[in-house]
């Protein structure tokens, strides 16, 4: 599903975009704490206006399944109030109810602080048993953000490549992969975040939780990959602001050289899981 695709900057004109994941130990269930955390990191590495932000999922109270305890405005507002404050563009990730069930959202924010939409975690991690407590979303959608048509997942999405290929068909140029994603499976974080750039002709930015909950131990290791799989920028285990430039008018550029989408067959991709 997609809105408001960008893609009106000629090839070949100076373009890009600069974004900057935010790295941190969320405190278990404790809004208030976490977001205080995120402002501390953001006042010693104040992102410029109209910068791209991006926090990991459920980015204000953990990979937790209490919907009673976790869902409520205060998330949202948080992060409307924190772009406003900085001019800029924030994708920031929390638990929504709907009817019966919880969603897993990306909210993508605008530096004027309005709410762009959001974008829900398409694949629920049944081996973590989130499936109990979210549904799995719709999507995956593709936003506009100041002229370069960006497409947010979530965590375990990253597992399944058909989604980002979804997504570039209908113009995607920039992946935000936003995670709880645990240390043991570190390897494999990075392997698919260059593997899914390189595929789909992309940037992406994947942005990962560090520290601990009651449950998992988490390292970092936020990634900028450029369109061409050289990672650009990537984060250590501890918290911090991991920020890298792209060359979005390069990106179109080589897709326009070396048509690899082009070339993609998009009768092959599977309309409903085989039988």
């Amino acid at each position: 599903m997609v809105q408001d695709v960008a893609g009106s900057n000629p090839v070949g004109r100076p373009f890009t975009m600069r974004i900057t994941s935010v790295q941190f130990d969320i405190v278990w269930e404790d809004k208030d704490a976490s977001h205080a955390e995120v402002e501390r990191l953001l006042e010693a590495s104040p992102p410029g206006q109209g910068d791209l932000v991006v926090l990991p999922e459920l980015g204000d109270v953990g990979f937790s399944l209490a919907l009673d305890r976790i869902v409520d405005e205060r998330s949202a507002l948080w992060a409307q109030q924190l772009a406003a404050r900085y001019q800029c563009w924030l994708l920031h990730g929390w638990p929504e109810r709907r009817g019966e069930t919880g969603r897993n959202v990306a909210g993508l924010v605008a530096p004027d602080g309005t709410l762009r939409g959001t974008a829900e975690k398409l694949h629920p991690f049944t081996a973590g048993h989130e499936h109990r407590a979210y549904e799995g979303g719709d999507g995956p959608f593709v936003f506009d953000v100041d002229g370069v048509a960006v497409c947010p997942l979530i965590c375990y999405d990253l597992r399944f490549p058909e989604a980002f290929r979804v997504a570039a068909a209908a113009g995607a140029e920039v992946f935000i992969v936003i995670a709880n994603w645990p240390k043991s499976r570190s390897h494999h974080w990075r392997a698919l975040s260059i593997a899914r750039a390189i595929e789909n002709q992309a940037a992406l930015v994947a942005c990962n939780r560090t520290g601990s909950d009651p449950h998992m131990v988490y390292f970092g290791g936020s990634l900028a990959v450029d369109h061409t799989g050289i990672v650009l920028a990537e984060g250590s285990d501890a918290p911090s602001t991991v920020t890298a430039e792209f060359d979005i008018a390069a990106l179109r550029t080589w897709r326009n050289e070396f048509p690899a989408l082009k070339d993609m067959r998009t009768d092959l991709m599977p309309s409903k899981p085989a039988e």
